[in-house]
């Protein structure tokens, strides 16, 4: 959501962003302060009313004190027509605020002023790279490793559940668990996240303050009671401050959680329809930060240094990414992305997201924060980043540590966490 008095006081950072995101910012600054226009005029002009209506019926009082009858029902008359002209301000403040509020909600977050500017993927920036691609003669593909092991069914999945669905068996499965538990491991103890084990179903409010309420909602899993099956775990980790005044000497707060991931992937249709990049169900490993506004830019880059952490303990080549303001997400101000290296295709694929949303998530759900001894309170700060994606990391291991027999080495940072199995498909170093 977006500050109203800001954008009134001073819309060209709103115009500039919007338009830096394709959209028509002056002309959406325009409906606006029209709409924000509507809405003032309507409660003034309701205030004014009730007033009106305040001091008629205290001269009501007054009049049948006096036994003045005649000026005691003429005001009860005038008292009687306020009222229904109280009626219909009301109602004209509650269809301009709704549609203001309607059309803030919808519209993105407002770039950082150090984004690039671009258009989509093709302008995004390499900020650095780290590793270097492994040498594999004609690599093999993830989908063509497991199913040669056994230990990938897709087949299964499709009969089960559908498209975009996969089944891991055996070693397959140990080491995508194994993985699971070494991200989480290395987030609570080598980067102090504090681990928590959240619910997968949101309400609305939730799933609203994380931005991913109403626009997204095509790409959401809802039940029939309406609650919504969580995209990510950033909703849960940060609806934990939603609602809440949180003391400043409590920040930052660094929340992580390794949960399943479900996403309709509404519009996705025709990518990635081949193996494990682009599933419905899978599971993340993610990084959530409250913090004071003003520890935000510098959170974000310890954010990110904690993902590219795990890729370099397992040995991953990967490449870090600034979007630009055509690539980035609706509630994002400022997006690093990282790219693992997948020799299959020959390139970079991104494995990780992080994001500095600023005010905007705070804003919808209200969560704020206080100094000692301070009056009032301001919005915290939120950001959001995975560390990493599971399934991805799986495919990455998978084809980058493939050997010629089509077996799968196992990362030494993994080895504590599958004892006695050094490769997939064969103990035997």
């Amino acid at each position: 959501m977006h500050d109203i008095r800001a954008l009134r006081e001073t819309p060209e950072p709103y115009v500039k962003g919007w338009d830096a995101k394709g959209l028509s910012g002056a002309e959406l600054v325009a409906r606006i302060l029209d709409l924000d226009g509507r809405l003032r005029a309507a409660q003034t002009a309701w205030q004014s009313a009730q007033a009106e209506r305040n001091d008629a019926s205290k001269q009501i009082g007054a009049a049948k004190a006096a036994r003045d009858e005649a000026r005691a029902a003429r005001l009860m008359a005038q008292v009687e027509a306020l009222k229904a002209r109280l009626d219909t301000e009301s109602e004209a403040e509650r269809v301009a605020g709704q549609a203001l509020n309607d059309l803030l909600a919808g519209l993105p977050n407002i770039p950082a002023p150090d984004v690039p500017a671009g258009k989509d993927e093709h302008d995004n920036i390499e900020v650095r790279r780290w590793g270097t691609p492994f040498a594999i003669s004609n690599p093999k593909d993830h989908v063509d490793l497991g199913e040669g092991l056994g230990l990938l069914d897709f087949e299964a999945a499709t009969r089960m559940s559908g498209a975009r669905f996969v089944v891991l068996k055996g070693e397959l499965a140990r080491l995508e668990r194994a993985l699971g538990q070494f991200m989480l491991d290395f987030q609570t103890t080598e980067h102090g996240y504090t681990e928590v084990s959240p619910p997968l179903l949101v309400n609305d409010a939730s799933a609203y303050g994380t931005d991913k309420l109403p626009k997204f909602a095509d790409d959401l899993f809802q039940t029939t009671d309406g609650r919504w099956l969580i995209p990510t775990a950033e909703v849960p980790l940060t609806s934990l401050v939603m609602g809440q005044i949180v003391p400043q000497d409590d920040l930052p707060l660094r929340y992580t959680a390794l949960t399943p991931c479900f996403r309709s992937e509404a519009g996705a249709s025709g990518r990635d329809t081949r193996g494990m990049i682009r599933q419905h169900q899978f599971y993340k490993v993610e990084l959530v930060s409250i913090v004071e506004p003003e520890q935000s830019e510098a959170e974000h880059e310890r954010m990110v240094g904690c993902a590219e952490a795990i890729l370099k303990r397992l040995e991953l080549p990967f490449r870090t990414m600034l979007l630009c303001t055509g690539d980035m997400g609706f509630g994002a101000k400022k997006t690093y992305d990282l790219e693992v290296w997948l020799p299959s295709e020959g390139r970079y694929r991104e494995i990780s997201s992080c994001s500095n949303c600023g005010d905007f998530q705070a804003r919808r759900m209200d969560a704020r924060t206080k100094a000692p001894g301070e009056k009032g309170a301001r919005f915290v700060h939120t950001l959001n980043g995975s560390g990493l994606a599971v399934g991805r990391t799986l495919v990455a291991l998978m084809e980058n540590y493939q050997d010629e027999d089509g077996r799968i080495a196992i990362p030494q940072a993994l080895h504590p966490y599958l004892p006695g199995l050094t490769h997939i498909g064969g103990k035997a170093a």
